[in-house]
């Protein structure tokens, strides 16, 4: 059992990302962690993490966060399938970092899988290659995601400790649907829009399944990696 646990809570986009940390976590025995699913986006993220049931489990003393999911590449250096763990997350020229022991620790575990990067968070999705290519060198960021700068936020003004780890499942080089129409007001996904978005962009929308379907597997495998030592395949 790796030495940095216990990790308090998990906490993963609803939906996908949510069911693949769960199946990661199933064949584990004497995992102490709770796993939350959380809102798609950041104030539908923030609203649940002040109004959470769970905040108190969240905000205890010395907890453990760690945030998991998928995210979208900005550079050329990471692909589909890369798992990356975050140094910091930048938003509007803002940013928040992720505690340095916990990260520190994770990294040394998973040392040869994982990329040590930076991020940008984003209230909107990133779908066009050549928009991901330029946020990545306006702000120096590796990968994109919806969430990570408002949990940052809360959690470091709560003094808790953060990390997050991710894999990437859309490059820079392709575009993705935009599925911008398709999330609710409340961070969930609406499947009416979705399908139409995927329809209207049929081979980004293949590309974007393919890329998800193999971020996910290694979401799985990579969960199960840490709570159960078992080694990636």
């Amino acid at each position: 059992m790796p030495n940095f646990l216990p990790i308090n809570t998990i906490l993963v986009p609803q939906g996908a990302e949510y069911k693949a940390v769960c199946r990661g976590l199933s064949s584990v025995t004497g995992s102490m962690s709770t796993v939350v699913a959380i809102p798609v986006g950041m104030k539908p993220l923030l609203k649940y993490l002040q109004k959470s049931p769970g905040n108190a489990q969240f905000l205890a003393p010395k907890s453990r966060v760690l945030i998991m999911g998928i995210c979208g590449s900005l550079s050329d250096r990471y692909t589909v399938g890369d798992i990356v763990l975050y140094q910091d997350c930048v938003y509007q020229g803002k940013r928040q970092e992720c505690d340095r022991t916990f990260t520190t620790q994770l990294h040394s575990y998973i040392s040869e899988k994982v990329s040590l990067v930076k991020s940008l968070t984003s209230d909107r999705v990133i779908w066009s290659a050549p928009e991901k290519r330029r946020l990545g060198e306006t702000w120096a960021a590796d990968v994109v995601d919806m969430e990570g700068f408002t949990a940052l936020e809360f959690f470091n003004a709560a003094g808790v400790s953060v990390a997050m780890l991710r894999v990437v499942s859309d490059d820079c080089q392709h575009d993705i649907p935009d599925l911008t129409s398709a999330i609710n007001s409340d961070g969930s996904l609406n499947p009416f829009p979705l399908a139409i978005a995927m329809l209207r962009q049929p081979l980004a929308a293949t590309r974007l399944i393919r890329g998800s379907l193999t971020a996910l597997k290694t979401l799985e495998q990579v969960t199960n990696l840490l709570f159960s030592g078992n080694q990636l395949g």
